[in-house]
């Protein structure tokens, strides 16, 4: 056997730490079923390797070491190569080296042993290549070191990589110029690549890290150059403390380690301290912790907090971990069924018999809904149209009605409509679905119910609507105790004929009777829930400020429709814009600027956030750098952003 073939495994260097140990025994191991008593002559190996033991290399570890070497690089495990047969080329690259197997096929016990292996320590420039292109200079190299057998064997060899991108790189339509030179090489070969998971690809990976240690020990990795060192400089603020201080002498309460800063120079710390780069906008505590390193003033805490309050690049880059602002604050509770409603769509539905599209329909009273089917998002006219065929016709003209800020609710049309019928309108403020809250429940609550009549056939909703609407109008509602049925028309329709005597009413002044006492019971019931739903929803709200009218405040940029090239890197607030006016205490009305008119200017007050008084801002002082002599550009480029020296040595 040629000496250079096994080259690679006779110089490997002694382990020097468990992990290296460990490299070289899952090396070993693919070898064991050719060494006889494997086990026994590697044992003081293992020994070594379990972390009860302290690592201590012995006398008999040194010889297991070497008889395994010796094991590997003679028969029976290497063969002669044969190029009549198939070759197998295995690869790894790490980040130091690469290493290679070429394998053949026994004949005398159809197993696969080693005819050569190959090692090669990369050199500075290989090791900045991605792992794409090292592991693609592992196969250029293996087979430039064994061209005289792959190139001219009778069946296409295989290689193994354990980087599955490669197996597509012989059919890549784009390779940048290293490739192609690797490509027009390649074709000399008649091979395939075949993808083999790290975890059984260890032996050229064990040669591939040979030499880590020696490379961790020759090329420090870091910004710096050999033989530089990195001293500390004079802040630009801590200059101009000192020249205050001139003028003003410290009181005795200061510390000796630190700086008193006097008044007309306190904004300019807690400006370096809280938006220089170094610091990047940290809290208060953070703030804190820089000025606490060098400087002192009675009430530093106070100031700090309040500047750190009153930045503004904070406030609009951090959202807060506060619960929302805003106490709940229910509608109205009517008096009587359907004097009350709300509105809301249904959107996204497959298509069933033309039908695409359902209007929820409330009733904020006796929660009696009426779910209608339609073919598309209707217009405010027909809207209008819709409203007055199936429920003004049966229920009579509301006096108010909820919806969201949908276009058919927000036009002129439908504002003109509800004014000649004599309701309200009463819209949800900005991102703020919760006003609408009684229609999205039952959009819920109609949803749950198709979903189980119809999860089978999903295009059979609109066949199963009508019974959909029966249950959520039979079933006791949560909040009055009563099903709908039973508290709008005073009565539960009897589901079986031995209950008809029983709803039988006797007269109409009887049934009227009967009607008010149930409503007065519902009313009753919705002021109860209402006072129990306030205080568990106040107990995950914060009391808003107190804003007033001209009072400038940040909106959330949340559900904003910003065109932003990266949204993670958005501004959690935009602004500040003026109140206009106070709708309630709960909501305000914006003056937003012209390229947000198409936003509704109405916002809940957990939109916003009130903007704190700053105080007049100072440019932050740049620190102060000697005139050492910098050897390279980025020693140079770290050296302005650190504020260090580089000093030679």
């Amino acid at each position: 056997m040629d000496p250079a073939k096994l080259q690679a495994v006779i110089d490997w260097p002694v382990p020097k730490s468990r992990v290296e140990l460990q490299r070289f025994l899952g090396f070993a191991n693919f070898y064991r079923r050719f060494i006889r008593n494997f086990g026994q002559v590697a044992a003081p190996l293992t020994a070594l390797t379990s972390v009860k033991t302290c690592f201590k290399w012995s006398v008999s570890a040194q010889g297991a070491f070497d008889l395994l070497k010796n094991r590997f690089t003679s028969a029976p495990i290497l063969v002669t190569p044969d190029v009549s047969r198939q070759f197998v080329v295995e690869v790894d690259a790490s980040e130091v080296g690469v290493g290679a197997i070429l394998s053949q096929r026994s004949l005398s016990d159809d197993k696969v042993h080693p005819c050569a292996y190959f090692s090669h320590r990369l050199s500075p420039s290989e090791r900045n290549y991605d792992v794409g292109n090292r592991e693609l200079l592992a196969i250029r190299l293996a087979l430039g070191e064994w061209r005289q057998w792959l190139e001219g064997a009778t069946v296409p060899f295989v290689v193994w990589t354990d980087h599955r991108n490669l197996e597509y790189i012989r059919s890549a339509k784009r390779l940048n110029a290293r490739q192609a030179r690797w490509a027009l090489f390649f074709a000399r070969f008649e091979f395939v690549i075949s993808y083999r998971p790290g975890s059984k690809n260890t032996k050229p990976d064990a040669l591939s890290r040979l030499f880590s240690s020696s490379v961790a020990s020759t090329d420090p990795e870091g910004i710096l150059p050999e033989g530089r060192v990195v001293g500390l400089t004079v802040w630009g603020i801590e200059r101009q403390v000192k020249q205050a201080l001139t003028h003003t002498p410290s009181p005795r309460a200061c510390p000796r380690n630190l700086l008193f800063v006097p008044v007309p120079t306190r904004l300019a710390v807690l400006q370096w301290a809280h938006s220089a780069k170094l610091a990047g906008h940290p809290g208060v505590r953070g703030t804190l912790a820089s000025i606490r390193q060098r400087f002192w003033w009675p009430t530093r805490e106070h100031d700090t907090r309040r500047f750190v309050a009153a930045c503004s690049v904070c406030a609009q880059t951090k959202s807060g971990n506060s619960p929302p602002a805003g106490r709940l604050r229910p509608l109205p509770i009517p008096s009587r069924p359907w004097s009350h409603i709300a509105l809301d769509f249904v959107t996204g539905l497959p298509s069933s018999a033309g039908k695409t599209v359902i209007l929820t329909v409330v009733d904020r009273f006796s929660k009696a809904a009426h779910f209608i089917p339609l073919a598309k998002l209707p217009s405010a006219k027909e809207t209008a149209q819709i409203i007055i065929e199936n429920v003004f016709r049966i229920h009579g003209l509301p006096s108010d009605v909820v919806s969201d800020r949908g276009p058919q609710f927000t036009s002129q049309f439908w504002r003109e409509f509800c004014r000649l019928i004599g309701a309200s309108v009463s819209l949800s403020s900005g991102f703020h679905p919760q006003s609408n809250g009684q229609a999205e429940r039952a959009n819920q609550t109609i949803g749950r119910i198709l979903r189980s009549l119809s999860f089978r056939n999903p295009a059979s909703w609109s066949e199963q609507l009508p019974w959909a609407e029966y249950a959520h109008n039979s079933l006791p509602s949560s909040a009055t105790g009563l099903s709908p049925f039973q508290s709008s028309l005073g009565y539960q329709p009897p589901l079986f004929s031995s209950q008809f005597a029983e709803s039988s009413v006797p007269s109409a002044q009887a049934f009227v009777q009967r009607c008010e006492r149930t409503w007065k019971r519902v009313r009753s019931a919705l002021c109860r829930y209402r006072a129990q739903t306030v205080r568990a929803a106040n107990k995950r709200r914060t009391k808003s400020p107190r804003y007033c009218r001209g009072q400038r405040v940040w909106l959330s940029t949340q559900n904003l429709p910003l065109k932003t090239a990266s949204r993670k890197l958005t501004p959690r607030f935009i602004g500040p814009f003026r109140i206009s006016q106070i709708i309630n205490p709960v909501a305000v009305r914006l003056l937003l600027l012209r390229y947000l008119r198409r936003i509704h200017p109405v916002f809940h007050v957990s939109c916003v956030k009130p903007v704190l008084r700053a105080p007049a801002r100072l440019p932050p002082p740049p620190p102060s750098l000697s005139r050492a002599h910098l050897s390279t550009g980025s020693v140079r480029f770290w050296t302005c952003v650190l504020g260090a020296v580089v000093i030679s040595t």
